[in-house]
């Protein structure tokens, strides 16, 4: 039998990263850089004043104050679109709006609500410190400066740092195309009046929305037939937009291997019993050479552990990320139970606490029993190693957090 970490191994081999190609900053969003980025300009590119005001020499103003006012006569307006502003003269200022370029010299910028906001000649209310209400050149970054590293997941600040420093595309992993099937004459959609023979089917929903959440584009194909023409059929038409295809169920009909039957001419997918609870049986492998495939059981529980603890990490690997496994936290057990003999489980559990106080965790309804309702509730599935048969109060387990 397979274990857990063989497994895992083979789905992220299969799920080797996306070639990166440049797009558009604004199909960037939700990609991960494929390079480091470095700024093409220093920002900002000039000084710049940081408020409405008046830009002076600190000297000219000190001791000024609404009793004492210092008036200075005003030689020039500057705006954010002025162009090469003269150089500011002592015992003179400039009115200058915030975000324009300070006239040579200048030292700090007196509030335009600490004036008297003339235009001619300026009363002045307070003295400004060197530097006040500057933004020196650079110094947010230069150019050449790494802004964001390879690996980083783009999203609005990231934008905004990038069309900042110049930048109009960056080198990007694309996100996966994954498109999800069930598979089995049993089931019908969501909203359908239930029929005898029938379930819904929550897998295609499920892993749809869990393939998002991992950075995907999906394409949720949703109930597809045992047949075997129609569900090979169905497989080829998938191939021309899809980077991996996850299917759930369709492993064993009328005793026979149907998944099995129609993968084997298309590629090179495997299938093994892996040593966890939930699930056992599981597919991973290519067809048609470039699209992998990942196989999952029809039991809900069991193919949304499988997702979490297989293929989530391998669609992220694909996407380039740097980080592809949940956060994990060491929990004690308040609630005993047993657990299989050489099988790696992942419980559907509650876990609380905190990093001072330490975490505890629970888990909901019995283990044994692949209940959703316990999987909706989990924020964590905890983790009983192959060697331990019973877990009992005050053991500690490993806890992959769910909510995170």
């Amino acid at each position: 039998m397979k274990s857990v970490a063989e497994h895992l191994d083979e789905c992220l081999t299969v799920a080797a990263p996306l070639p990166p190609f440049a797009v558009a900053l604004s199909d960037a969003v939700g990609c991960v850089l494929a390079e480091d980025v470095r700024s093409l300009v220093d920002v900002p590119q000039a000084d710049l004043a940081a408020r409405d005001g008046y830009a002076v020499l600190a000297g000219d103003v000190e001791g000024a104050s609404r009793d004492n006012p210092v008036a200075l006569p005003v030689v020039e307006e500057i705006r954010a679109d002025t162009i090469d502003p003269s150089r500011l003269v002592a015992g003179a200022t400039v009115r200058i709006s915030s975000g324009a370029s300070l006239p040579a010299d200048t030292e700090a910028v007196v509030p335009i609500e600490s004036t008297d906001q003339g235009r001619a000649e300026v009363q002045v209310y307070r003295s400004v410190r060197e530097g006040e209400n500057v933004r020196q050149r650079a110094e947010d970054f230069a150019a050449g400066d790494v802004l964001l590293r390879a690996g980083v997941r783009i999203g609005s600040r990231q934008i905004a740092v990038l069309a900042s420093a110049g930048h109009s595309t960056v080198m990007v992993h694309p996100s996966p195309r994954v498109v999800i099937m069930a598979i089995g004459d049993e089931l019908q959609e969501p909203g359908m009046p239930a029929a005898v023979g029938k379930i819904y089917d929550a897998n295609s929903h499920a892993l749809a929305s869990a393939v998002r959440d991992s950075g995907g584009e999906v394409f949720r194909v949703g109930a597809v037939t045992d047949d075997k023409r129609d569900l090979r059929e169905m497989l080829e038409d998938q191939l021309v937009r899809a980077d991996i295809i996850i299917t759930t169920g369709g492993l064993s009909y009328g005793g026979g291997d149907t998944l099995k039957e129609v993968l084997s001419p298309l590629g090179t997918v495997r299938f093994d019993n892996v040593a966890m609870a939930p699930g056992r049986q599981l597919g991973v492998g290519r067809i048609e050479g470039d699209t992998t495939v990942f196989c999952l059981p029809g039991s809900p529980v069991a193919a949304m552990t499988a997702f979490e603890v297989f293929i989530r990490p391998a669609l992220r690997h694909m996407a380039g990320y740097s980080n592809i496994h949940r956060r994990s936290i060491q929990a004690s057990v308040e609630k005993s139970w047993e657990s299989p003999e050489g099988e790696r489980e992942f419980v559907r559990a509650r876990v609380v606490g905190n990093p001072h106080d330490g975490y505890r965790v629970e888990p909901l309804g019995d283990p044994a029993r692949p209940l959703l309702t316990a999987l909706a509730q989990a924020n964590c599935l905890a983790i009983v190693p192959e060697g331990q048969r019973v877990v009992q109060v005050g053991d500690t387990l490993e806890c992959v957090v769910l909510n995170a």
